[in-house]
């Protein structure tokens, strides 16, 4: 009932964050296109993990982009993403400079535990605060010329669809979920498993084994 009088609880945080509203239907032509067409041919704009301070600031000062993909290469040579970092995460980032570093090597997690440096109050804003602006960071040369490892800060799992996914149900879990980012990527090649719900049936007091035996047993 108070829909009808006052925006709904959902509408009313997308504008306080200025993300665009999307209406509660998708477009009936949304069924014939794919996410790849969605997202069009602009060139994507990614980070690697280890990057020079330079480059951050650069693109954060030419870009408005809020959530950038983060890469990494394996041992073979092959680019993958191993997660998406948030625009505000890279502004707290560059304005406490702690985790600057002069070499460009990422940092390995089995040499030592990675060192929390930051509050966790610091990557997270309230609604009603704009956060932290580009303008507000002062960098030295020296600091230009430093190196962040990314890898510490980002999401892991990000909400990734393949390419040909229907537009239809990318536009559903934008609705359903309240996203604001999603990646597209090739079609996968293999399959390395399968969630069922009865998978996600965990009862409070089941231990690590009976949960295995469940989620093995088809």
């Amino acid at each position: 009932v108070g829909d009808a009088f006052n925006e709904g609880l959902y509408e009313e945080q997308a504008r306080l964050r200025g993300i665009p509203l999307l209406e509660s239907r998708p477009k009936y032509q949304m069924r014939n296109m794919t996410a790849r067409e969605a997202s069009g041919n602009q060139q994507v704009v990614y980070f690697p993990r280890v990057v020079k301070v330079v480059d951050v600031l650069s693109i954060l000062r030419t870009k408005n982009h809020n959530g950038f993909p983060v890469i990494d290469q394996t041992r073979s040579g092959e680019t993958l993403v191993i997660g998406l970092i948030l625009r505000s995460h890279l502004l707290v980032l560059l304005q406490s400079k702690v985790d600057f570093q002069h070499s460009p090597v990422p940092f390995n997690s089995r040499d030592a535990p990675v060192p929390i440096r930051h509050n966790l109050t610091e990557f997270v804003k309230p609604v009603s605060s704009k956060g932290i602006s580009i303008d507000d960071i002062y960098l030295t040369p020296d600091d230009m010329e430093m190196y962040i490892d990314l890898a510490p800060f980002l999401n892991p799992s990000p909400y990734v669809v393949p390419e040909d996914m229907s537009l239809t149900k990318v536009y559903n879990l934008f609705r359903q979920l309240g996203l604001r980012h999603i990646l597209v990527v090739p079609r996968a090649s293999r399959v390395i498993g399968m969630i069922t719900r009865k998978d996600l049936l965990i009862e409070d007091n089941e231990d690590a084994a009976a949960v295995e035996l469940q989620s093995t047993s088809g």
